[in-house]
């Protein structure tokens, strides 16, 4: 399934006064990971929302390990991959790593949601085949 990965030095304001990363940032960064994933999978999400009249890919379920701290200034690197694909929803796995260190282990849950013409109510739908493709279904 398709993977992606990024890099990102670990800013001041990531951190909490003992100097190290705020266990929710850890969610931004995942939550950026998935958005370059999109990207990767050569469907950028503004462009993904556009051509399929999607609202997004909502989270309904995330989670995250703690392994070990990362600090200030530290270089993470951050693999954001596609576990397996659903009918309209698909599961996320993220690593984030300083060096060889296995830090932080995150998964999430997404389900492709569009807006009803008739009601404006946001509704589950299919993933469209071509996304689906290139998530690697």
């Amino acid at each position: 399934m398709l993977s992606n990965t990024y890099t990102r030095i670990i800013e001041w304001g990531d951190c909490d006064p003992a100097g190290i990363v705020f266990n929710p940032q850890f969610f931004r960064f995942f939550d950026h990971g998935t958005a370059l994933l999109y990207g990767a999978a050569g469907w950028p999400k503004p462009k993904m929302l556009a051509q399929f009249n999607a609202v997004g890919c909502p989270l309904v379920s995330t989670e995250a390990t703690f392994i070990a701290p990362c600090r200030h200034g530290e270089e993470a690197v951050i693999t954001t991959t596609i576990v397996s694909l659903g009918k309209s929803s698909f599961t996320i796995e993220h690593e984030l790593r300083i060096g060889d260190r296995l830090c932080v282990k995150g998964k999430e849950v997404r389900v492709w949601v569009i807006r009803e013409p008739e009601t404006g109510n946001l509704k589950g739908e299919p993933i469209p085949e071509v996304v689906r493709e290139a998530f690697g279904g």
